[in-house]
């Protein structure tokens, strides 16, 4: 058998051969281990070691990498390339990291939840109103998942003429947390975005749900311009996105329910509303006839007093005529004596001795001839 040529290489070279069999060989790799030794240093660069029982591996990366707060203990899955620096050895540049496993997943969120919560990021006094019912709703989910097609159906079945502008991204798996931010991102840029968005996912285990509480994706939901309501796995399951959302629910199914009345509730309440202004109108009504008619009641007998009580003035007026009258003082007895003129006499100057006067008396009158006028005293 043939021996094998020695190859003499320098240290440099030896680093720079066995990086491009990495680089050949591992592109990229997941590594699932225990975190241990992890530090922060000058507030960028990441350090720590994966290990089990058998063996431990140092990785390297920036904090830009990190998923939110972690602590020593915690199983992570981590996306990385295998490097060897000239000085400091064998490393993993790190590419991802996310919690694994339920302890781990939990753990990493109730640290994020600290620090958010200092932050505000989760306070009330944050939270807007959204829109009911909105006209336009930017939703952000998979196409192919149960809760879009739950969401979509409750909504077309409650209320009409919504126009829905999906952004179709992944729910989770390493892509989910870098698709749901740049969704967000997108419908905010736009120039007319909608006028809320709506983020929601079924349900799943908590490695399935993590996307839901990356750090990022929840600084996302936070800074959005536009109101968000998210819906993340089941009743029982809250992430952080849905602690950061303007309001969020229980199910993608009661997302729907929030966002937008029943049509057949609101038909009923709205035939319920014309029988009840019905019926008010009508007692409207029937109080005004009533009222008419004690109105035109009394102002009947109101007239009925008045012309009594002018006919009876009438009556008396014509009485006292009567008496007054210059006819009845003639069918006393009594004359009138008038001039030539028709003047009346008043005074024996107007009717001088010669002057012809005209008597009036009740059954005619008399023409005679004043043969003396004497004055009284």
């Amino acid at each position: 058998m043939a021996e094998m040529p020695e190859v003499t290489v320098s240290v440099s070279e030896l680093v720079a051969l066995l990086n491009q069999t990495y680089e050949f060989a591992f592109p990229g790799i997941v590594i699932t281990g225990e975190l241990a030794n992890f530090k922060v240093s000058r507030g960028k660069w990441v350090y720590f070691d994966l290990k089990d029982d058998e063996a431990s591996v140092r990785f390297f990366g920036t904090v830009y990498m990190l998923p939110g707060p972690l602590e020593d203990g915690m199983l992570m899955h981590v996306r990385g390339t295998p490097h060897m620096h000239e000085r400091f050895g064998f490393s993993v540049n790190v590419q991802t990291m996310q919690p694994a496993g339920e302890g781990s997943i939990r753990r990493a969120a109730e640290l994020l939840t600290a620090k958010l919560r200092a932050e505000g990021l989760f306070d009330p006094a944050r939270k807007r109103p959204l829109p009911y019912p909105p006209q336009r709703i930017g939703l952000i989910t998979s196409r192919q998942s149960a809760a879009y097609a739950d969401f979509t159906k409750i909504l077309a079945a409650r209320w009409g003429g919504v126009r829905i502008d999906l952004i179709d991204v992944q729910v989770q798996g390493e892509a989910a947390p870098e698709q749901i931010v740049s969704a967000i991102e997108r419908f905010n840029e736009r120039a007319k975005p909608p006028e809320v968005l709506v983020i929601i996912r079924g349900g799943g285990s908590a490695d399935d749900l993590a996307a839901f509480s990356a750090e990022t994706v929840t600084r996302a939901v936070a800074a959005s311009r536009v109101p968000v309501l998210a819906a993340i796995g089941h009743e029982i399951d809250v992430s952080l996105v849905e602690l950061a959302a303007d309001k969020h629910a229980s199910t993608p199914s009661n997302a729907a329910e929030l966002l937008v009345p029943d049509k057949q509730t609101e038909l009923r309440a709205v035939r319920q509303a014309t029988i009840d202004m019905y019926d008010y109108l009508q007692d409207i009504f029937e109080s005004r006839r009533e009222r008419l008619q004690d109105f035109v009641v009394d102002a009947t007998e109101s007239v009925e007093r008045l012309l009594k009580q002018q006919h009876t003035q009438l009556q008396s007026t014509r009485q006292l005529l009567a008496v007054l009258s210059p006819q009845a003082a003639l069918k006393r007895g009594y004359a009138i004596v008038r001039q030539e003129n028709g003047r009346v006499v008043r005074s024996a100057a107007d009717a001088p001795v010669g002057a012809i006067v005209r008597i009036e008396v009740d059954s005619g009158h008399i023409t005679a001839e004043v043969t003396a006028s004497n004055k009284k005293g």
